[in-house]
């Protein structure tokens, strides 16, 4: 986020929930999301930030042709002395389409200046240091330009977001024409995201992506239509996947997943699709022996689930993510823990029946996590902290938000914890400025989040300039946080990023 006191704007593409999306263009195609990071990770992709200098002297003074920053993608095509193409699609363009393209010998400039703008080794070293986005606009500028930027390292990390609409184009008679991915071929995409497509846009999508039989390694399908049918056929036919995200799909069942998962598949998340409960975890437990990570937002998942897993999960899944099982209490943390003894990563998050109890449990029995997320359960007091700081020696990031129960002794037992360097806090009502002092000994965080913790005053905000090593801070809708405040930070914590 940008901070108002530096006269920052916001920038061309705002993440949302960790997608960055890019505006629609005519062909309907062109956006990507962006899936590694914090939030705020996420929002420096699209802040403004300077180029590195190893453009030549002519051109770095060359008052017609600005160094180009990120708040500005376009401008950095005046070094080729040329616009983007108005209407030119962002993503998925095959090199043959849209407007003609200037050459290099056609730029204007200096021949020196010319071959500059187009030197394949300059380019691969500051094409680095832009957004997907601007990538996407620095592509349409000419074609050696877009020979650089279509290279697939460009494109590591980033996954393809298409809706229904963007996979056709409308012909004159008023016929669907499924849109060419050739583009997206080209940059070696193994993943994508579909949004409330069909089984038969699935099965389109398969025949006219190069890459889908084999090449397509991880696959997402959101808010879409698919049956129990469509998910046998896409997982049939796309032998390479082994990371599947269903969420928001209401209409296959859970015979569909006993019929389609495959062992193949290491990765599944399912979130907010109805027909999910116990039968489902039994496939997945079953079918999936090499799991290593599971998300799984389900309401009607009950205690008798987790004892499902079987001992070759228990050696191989390092990730699990319960996330809203409002009906999982402390029986299901005893089955889990027994069941899933390596893991490093635990969210029980809205699991609101989980008391203290249940995070005795998880304390004592997986001494190897190094992520807990027990936000919004509000049965949490400080007992649970007192438990997690005795035995957890290894947690590097703790996520309380909404524990309401929380008050400053919790906060003092954690001051003892040497590893951990992400804490949040977030909405923690009860947390108070005392609370604040036993964290000033935490030298190891590196974030800190009191996002809507009223009663922070300025005073004692202020003391959180002792954590010099501090990286990240959110005070969001926290009502101590003065303008007066954050210049302060700016001038004690030069390299910490305060988020107002």
């Amino acid at each position: 986020m940008s901070n108002p006191r530096n006269g920052d704007t916001k920038p061309p593409c705002l993440p949302r929930n960790g997608l960055v999306k890019i505006p629609t263009q005519p062909n309907g195609l062109g956006s990507a999301s962006i899936t590694k990071g914090t939030p705020a990770v996420k929002n420096r992709l699209c802040q403004p930030s300077s180029v590195p200098a190893i453009l030549s002297p002519a051109l770095a003074h060359r008052s017609d042709l600005p160094i180009p920053s990120l708040a500005s993608p376009l401008s950095l095509a005046a070094l080729a002395g040329v616009s983007s193409p108005p209407g030119a699609s962002l993503v998925g363009l095959n090199t043959s389409e849209g407007p003609e393209q200037p050459s290099p010998e056609r730029l204007p400039g200096s021949p020196s200046e010319r071959q500059l703008a187009v030197d394949e080794k300059i380019l691969n070293r500051l094409f680095w240091y832009f957004s997907a986005c601007e990538k996407c606009v620095l592509a349409q500028v000419c074609k050696a330009w877009r020979r650089v930027l279509y290279q697939p390292k460009f494109w590591v990390g980033l996954t393809p977001v298409l809706h229904t609409k963007e996979l056709y184009n409308i012909l004159p008679g008023g016929e669907k024409e499924f849109v060419s991915l050739q583009g997206f071929a080209v940059r070696g995409f193994d993943g994508f995201c579909l949004v409330g497509v069909s089984d038969l846009d699935i099965c389109e999508f398969i025949d006219n992506y190069p890459l889908s039989k084999k090449g397509v390694k991880s696959m997402s399908l959101k808010r879409s239509t698919i049956t129990d049918a469509g998910l046998e056929v896409m997982l049939e036919q796309m032998q390479g996947v082994v990371r599947l995200e269903l969420s928001g799909c209401n209409d296959f069942t859970e015979a569909g997943l006993w019929s389609s998962l495959n062992a193949r598949i290491t990765a599944l998340s399912v979130s907010d699709c109805i027909n999910v409960a116990d039968d489902a975890i039994a496939a997945i437990s079953q079918l999936l022996p090499n799991l290593t990570e599971l998300n799984l937002q389900a309401y009607h998942v009950t205690d008798t689930a987790l004892a499902y897993f079987t001992a070759k999960q228990g050696y191989t899944t390092h990730t699990l993510r319960l996330n809203s099982c409002w009906e999982i209490t402390n029986h299901g943390v005893v089955n889990m823990v027994h069941s899933l003894p390596n893991l490093s990563v635990l969210s029980l998050s809205g699991c609101s029946k989980v008391t203290d109890d249940g995070v005795e449990l998880v304390a004592e029995n997986l001494r190897k996590l190094r992520s807990l997320d027990l936000s919004w359960c509000p049965r949490i007091t400080d007992m649970a902290l007192e438990y997690i700081a005795c035995d957890l020696h290894k947690l590097e990031e703790l996520v309380l938000d909404r524990c309401v129960r929380i008050t400053d002794t919790g906060l003092s037992y954690l001051s003892t914890m040497s590893s951990l360097r992400s804490l949040y806090l977030r909405w923690c009502c009860q947390v108070q400025d005392f609370g604040l002092k036993h964290l000033l000994s935490m030298g190891s965080l590196r974030l800190l989040s009191l996002a809507g913790c009223p009663l922070l005053t300025t005073t004692g905000l202020s003391g959180l300039v002792q954590l010099q090593d501090l990286e990240e801070l959110e005070l969001t809708n926290c009502p101590g946080a003065t303008p007066e405040l954050f210049k302060y930070f700016s001038q004690h914590l030069p390299c910490c990023m305060v988020i107002e």
